[in-house]
C-alpha cells in the first residue's frame, strides 16, 4: 500500500512532448548497451543494477523528451545520455556503496570521476574501469567543446557537487541519521543534481547566461528554486521506493516527518506545500526582479533573448519532469489528485493539460493568499521565550566597561545620535537608548579576547550595522524609494577602498561617516585580498536590505527557504564570518573554507544566531516597526498556526542547527583536516576559528536577553519613525520623505559650516 496519497501539485506551465521522443529512446538504449550499464548475457562484471526491462519502463527518454520538448534529435539524444548516466551513477552507487555502507571504498571511487571531466577539453581521460568512468568520458567529450570557458566551469561545479556529496548521503544511512530541513534542502540541492540540470538546459536550448549576471541574485534564486522544485517534488514521488525499498533516509518528506513529528501524508502535503512556494519564487523573480537586472547591466537584446530561453527552459522542465513522475515505474504515482477533476473552474483534461488543472488546487491558492495579505503594525504582545539549546559558555572582555564609553562617543561624533535628515528633532536613537542597547556587551562575548582598540572596531561594526538597519526602513521603506535606496546603497562602497589611493566623497549621513572610519581603522593592516572579501562581507548585507524593500512593496511575506538563506546577509552573518576569518590569518587555504563541513560550520552558526534575533525581535518587529521579515511570522504564515506554535518550530530549528554544528565539529572537522594535510599551526588555527564561532552562537544568545533593546517596556517608550511615516502620501507630506540626498547633503552642509 501507499504510504500516503499524492497531493495536489501547483504547476503553472503546461507540459510538452518532444517529437524525437522515439529516435531517442532506440539511441538511449544503444548507448547504454555499448557502455555497458544495460546488462547482456555477457554483461560486464559486479553488481547488475539494470536489466533491458527495467531500463525501458523507466523510460529515460520519454523524460527528456517532456523536459527538453524544443531540441533537435541530436540534442535530445545527447541531453537523453546524460540523464541514462545520471540515474545509472545513483543506482550504481547504491548497490555498490550505500547498501554495503562501504565509505572508504565509495571515496576512492567518487575521487577518481572529476578525472573524467577536466575543464581543458584537450586533455586526456584515466582509462575507465567501470560504465560510470566510461559513460561520462564519452558525454564529456560530446558535450563541452563547443562551450564557454566559463559555462565550462560552472557545469563541472555542478556536476563535482552531484558526485562529492553522495557521500553526505551515504554517511548519514551509515549513522542513521535524518538532517534537519536547512541542511537538507541546501545540501539536497548540490547532490540531486538539479542545477546541473539547469546547467545543461542552456546546452540544450544553445543559449549561454552572461558570466556578468550569471552570479547575481535573480539568476542565482531562478536555479536555485527551480533545482529545489525538481527536488522536493522527486522526493514526494521517491518516497516509497526510497524509505522502503532501499533504506534511504535523504529524503525531504522523512525530514519534515521526524523534523515536525507528523505522519507521512501530513509530511508530503507540507513538502507539496513548500515545493509550491518554490515555484512561486521562481515566478516572482523571473516577473519582477528579472527585468530590472537586465536593464541595470545593459545587456543586448540577443543577450536578453538568452535569458528569456533559459528561464522558459527551466519552466519547460518543471512541467515535463511532473509528467514523467506520474508516468515512470521507477516511482509512486498511483491515485493522484492528477487523475480526478478537482477544478474550480472546469477546464481540460488529458496528456499534458496538467496546468490547466492543478494552477487552481485550493491549497495552492491558500499559500500564496496568505503570503500577500500580511497586515503592519498588528498587535502580538510581548512573546514568551521559550527554553534555548546553549551547550557553549560565555566569556566576557576585561575591556567592556571601557567600549561602552568609547562607543557612545564615537557613535556621538558619527551623527547617529542627531535628528533624521530633513525632521529636526525626531531622530532614530539617542545615548540612553544606545547604552541599553549595549552593543560592546555582544562585542566583548564575540571576541574575550581582542585588546581594546580592537574591540572598539568590533562595538563599532556592531552598532553601524544595527544604525543601518534601523535607518534604512524608514528613510526608504516607509516611502517605498526604492530608486533612493539603490543610490543609497550604492554609495556605501565608495566608502570602502581597496586601494589607499581612492578617494572617497564626503560624507553626507551618520552611516557613511560611520562606515568610512570604520572601514579606514579595520582595513588598514589588511591584504588587498582581505580588504576585497572584507568589502564583498559588507556589500552583501547592504544590498540585502534592497530584498526587504522589494518585498515591503508587494506587501510579501519571504518563501521560507529563500528568507533563511537572505537572513544570513541581513543579519551580517557574511560580515561577521569575514571578521572571524581573518583572525586565522591568509596561512590557511581558501579552498578549506568552501568544503561542505566548513559551511556548515558557518551556516549552522549563522542560522542559530539569525533565528535567536528573530524570536527576541519578534513584537519589535510585527507590532512596532511593521516589518514582514521575520522567521516566526514566516512559519506562522506558512504552517498556517499561531504565534506559540510557530516560535517552538523557530527555536527547535536553532536546536538542531546547533545539533549540527555539534556533529561536524565531532565526526568530520578532523577528517577534513587529514584529507588536506594540514599542519599543526593550520589544525590550530582553524580550531581557533571553530571556537570564534561558538563564541559567536552563546555571546548572540547572552546579548539578546540583557539588552534593552527588545522588551515592551523599552519598545513602548521609545520613538516610532516608522508608525509616524507609514502611509504618508500626496501633497504636504514631501517631509516624511527624509530619504533624499539633497536633504541629506543639506543637513551635512550645515554640521560642516560650508
Amino acid at each position: 500500500m501507499q504510504p500516503f496519497q499524492l497531493p495536489e501539485f501547483y504547476m503553472p506551465w503546461p507540459a510538452r512532448l518532444n517529437p524525437n521522443l522515439e529516435a531517442a529512446r532506440v539511441h538511449s538504449k544503444a548507448w547504454a548497451r555499448e557502455i555497458e550499464m544495460v546488462d547482456s548475457e555477457q554483461g560486464a562484471p559486479g553488481p547488475k543494477i539494470w536489466d533491458e526491462a527495467k531500463f525501458d519502463a523507466m523510460d529515460y527518454a520519454l523524460l527528456c523528451s517532456y523536459t527538453h520538448p524544443e531540441a533537435p534529435g541530436p540534442e535530445l539524444d545527447l541531453v537523453t545520455d546524460w540523464y541514462v548516466w545520471v540515474f545509472y551513477f545513483d543506482d550504481h552507487f547504491l548497490e555498490t556503496y550505500k547498501r554495503s555502507r562501504d565509505l572508504a571504498g565509495a571515496k576512492e571511487y567518487l575521487d577518481r570521476l572529476p578525472a573524467f571531466m577536466p575543464v581543458d577539453p584537450t586533455s586526456t581521460f584515466p582509462e575507465a574501469t567501470n560504465p560510470v568512468e566510461r559513460g561520462l568520458a564519452d558525454l564529456w567529450s560530446r558535450t563541452v567543446p563547443t562551450k564557454s570557458l566559463d559555462w565550462r566551469l560552472r557545469y563541472s561545479e555542478s556536476l563535482q557537487n552531484l558526485i562529492k556529496e553522495s557521500l553526505w548521503e551515504l554517511s548519514n544511512i551509515s549513522q542513521d541519521r535524518v538532517p534537519n530541513p536547512i541542511e537538507y534542502i541546501e545540501t539536497r540541492r548540490k547532490v540531486g543534481g538539479a542545477p546541473w540540470s539547469a546547467d545543461l538546459v542552456e546546452h540544450a536550448v544553445f543559449v549561454e547566461i552572461s558570466p556578468e549576471i550569471a552570479p547575481t541574485r535573480p539568476m542565482r534564486v531562478l536555479k536555485d528554486s527551480f533545482a529545489d522544485g525538481v527536488h522536493l517534488r522527486n522526493d514526494i514521488f521517491s518516497y516509497h521506493r526510497e524509505t522502503e525499498q532501499e533504506g534511504e533516509i535523504n529524503n525531504c518528506v522523512l525530514v519534515v516527518e521526524r523534523f515536525l513529528h507528523c505522519d507521512p501524508q501530513q509530511a508530503a502535503n507540507l513538502v507539496n506545500d513548500l515545493l509550491t512556494s518554490r515555484l512561486y519564487q521562481f515566478e516572482n523573480t523571473a516577473v519582477l526582479e528579472l527585468p530590472p537586472l537586465l536593464e541595470e547591466h545593459g545587456l543586448s537584446l540577443t543577450e536578453r533573448e538568452n535569458v528569456v530561453r533559459y528561464v522558459k527552459g527551466l519552466q519547460d522542465w518543471q512541467s515535463g519532469g511532473h509528467e514523467w513522475h506520474m508516468r515512470s515505474s521507477r516511482y509512486m504515482n498511483k491515485g493522484s489528485n492528477d487523475t480526478q477533476e478537482q477544478m474550480l473552474l472546469g477546464g481540460p483534461t488529458g496528456l499534458g493539460t496538467t496546468a490547466a488543472r492543478l494552477g487552481l488546487a485550493p491549497r495552492s491558492l491558500g499559500l500564496r493568499v496568505r503570503s500577500h495579505t500580511h497586515t503592519p503594525y498588528r498587535r502580538v504582545g510581548p512573546t514568551k521565550l521559550p527554553e534555548f539549546y546553549m551547550p557553549y559558555p560565555i566569556r566576557m572582555n576585561p575591556h567592556l566597561e571601557a567600549s561602552r564609553r568609547n562607543t557612545i562617543e564615537w557613535a556621538r561624533r558619527m551623527g547617529m545620535l542627531d535628528s533624521l535628515p530633513g525632521v529636526p528633532g525626531l531622530g532614530l536613537w539617542n545615548e540612553h537608548r544606545l547604552a541599553s542597547f549595549d552593543f560592546p556587551l555582544c562585542a566583548s562575548a564575540l571576541h574575550p579576547d581582542a585588546t581594546l582598540p580592537e574591540l572598539d572596531i568590533s562595538s563599532g561594526w556592531l552598532t553601524w550595522g544595527t544604525y543601518g538597519d534601523d535607518y534604512f526602513p524608514v528613510v526608504y521603506g516607509h516611502t517605498r524609494d526604492m530608486a533612493g535606496a539603490k543610490l543609497f546603497i550604492a554609495r556605501l562602497s565608495q566608502f570602502m577602498p581597496v586601494d589607499d589611493s581612492t578617494p572617497t566623497p564626503l560624507s553626507l549621513n551618520a552611516a557613511e561617516r560611520g562606515l568610512a572610519d570604520l572601514w579606514t581603522r579595520t582595513s588598514a593592516p589588511m591584504s588587498p585580498n582581505a580588504r576585497r572579501q572584507f568589502r564583498s562581507a559588507v556589500e552583501t548585507m547592504v544590498q540585502s536590505w534592497l530584498w526587504e524593500l522589494a518585498n515591503h512593496i508587494e506587501n510579501r511575506i519571504p518563501d521560507p527557504v529563500d528568507y533563511i538563506e537572505m537572513r544570513r546577509r541581513t543579519f551580517g552573518s557574511d560580515l561577521t564570518m569575514a571578521l572571524a576569518q581573518l583572525s586565522v590569518g591568509d596561512e590557511v587555504p581558501a579552498e578549506i573554507f568552501a568544503t561542505r563541513p566548513m559551511q556548515g560550520l558557518a551556516k549552522s552558526a549563522q542560522d542559530y544566531c539569525c533565528l535567536t534575533n528573530d524570536i527576541f525581535s519578534f513584537q519589535k518587529e510585527i507590532e512596532f516597526e511593521g516589518e514582514l521579515h521575520n522567521c516566526v511570522l514566516v512559519v506562522e504564515r506558512f504552517l498556517d498556526c499561531g504565534k506559540e506554535q510557530a516560535v517552538d518550530v523557530v527555536r527547535d530549528l536553532m536546536t538542531a542547527r546547533m545539533q549540527q554544528f555539534e556533529h561536524i565539529v565531532a565526526t568530520e572537522l578532523q577528517t577534513l583536516f587529514d584529507e588536506f594535510g594540514l599542519d599543526e599551526k593550520t589544525r590550530e588555527r582553524l580550531n581557533g576559528y571553530v571556537e570564534l564561532l561558538q563564541l559567536w552562537m552563546s555571546g548572540i544568545l547572552h546579548w539578546h536577553r540583557k539588552s534593552g533593546r527588545y522588551p515592551e517596556s523599552a519598545l513602548l517608550n521609545s520613538p516610532a519613525p516608522g508608525r509616524l511615516f507609514h502611509g504618508l502620501r500626496g501633497l504636504g507630506t514631501s517631509a516624511a520623505r527624509i530619504g533624499s540626498l539633497v536633504g541629506a547633503r543639506k543637513t551635512n552642509d550645515r554640521r560642516s559650516g560650508l
